[in-house]
């Protein structure tokens, strides 16, 4: 695998990356961030290979609250169109819609949680090798209408459209195949407003109740990132 140089954006202290620092680390990739909830500061379009767009309780058109978020979506849209190779989880898969030209909206439900998935395209290379139905954690209360000409990747009856694939460099994932135990921690403890009786809210006590979940997300995580490394 070729070295690269992968930068991310992310937008609370909560949400990093996860477990894909730990598959940048082991390829021996070069790693830079910029971290909106410190400092606004973005990198030169040339100076990386990939984007990496992290997840976050805001939403693509709070913009007169969080300033850099305008900033942020052009950032995003010149990386597209400079052909770079893009991946947004959660809010970084909403922002990578919008940018793209699709409707970000709230979805019917809020959706947070270990809840299945359904994979629509196990027969294509960067998917195969995954079954077709796979439990994953999310927390998500927006969804995205597909892009033109995006392929839609992942599916559920709470939230149609799970994830995305725009002309084989930009991969958009609604759901968190990233998080750590850490990480999941972090997240319940500042989103605990948010456990709210529902049918797709699950407790507390059950988001961190399965750290055998947490592992094979981890290791679905490093599977896509070699194949989306190797397209």
């Amino acid at each position: 695998m070729n070295r690269l140089s992968i930068h991310y954006l992310q937008h609370v202290h909560y949400e990093g990356l996860g477990c894909i620092e730990e598959w940048i680390l082991a390829n021996g990739h070069q790693l830079t961030s910029t971290k909106f909830y410190a400092d606004g500061d973005l990198p030169e379009l040339e100076s990386f290979d990939w984007l990496i767009i992290m997840g976050g309780p805001m939403g693509v058109n709070d913009g007169q609250q969080y300033p850099w978020i305008e900033a942020e979506k052009a950032f995003i849209r010149n990386a597209i169109d400079k052909g770079k190779k893009v991946l947004g989880i959660c809010l970084g898969a909403q922002l990578i819609a919008h940018v793209l030209g699709a409707k970000v909206y709230p979805n019917k439900v809020r959706e947070i949680g270990w809840f299945s998935i359904r994979n629509l395209h196990n027969e294509n290379f960067l998917f195969g090798g995954f079954p077709e139905y796979l439990t994953v954690f999310h927390w998500h209360g927006d969804t995205f209408e597909l892009p033109e000409k995006a392929m839609h990747i992942f599916s559920n009856t709470a939230c149609a459209n799970q994830g995305f694939l725009f002309h084989h460099k930009v991969l958009a994932l609604q759901f968190h195949f990233e998080v750590t135990e850490k990480a999941l921690r972090l997240m319940v403890a500042n989103g605990s407003h948010e456990l709210v009786p529902g049918d797709h809210i699950q407790p507390a006590e059950v988001l961190l109740a399965y750290p055998e979940r947490v592992k094979e997300n981890n290791e679905s995580m490093f599977l896509l990132l070699n194949k989306f490394a190797a397209l």
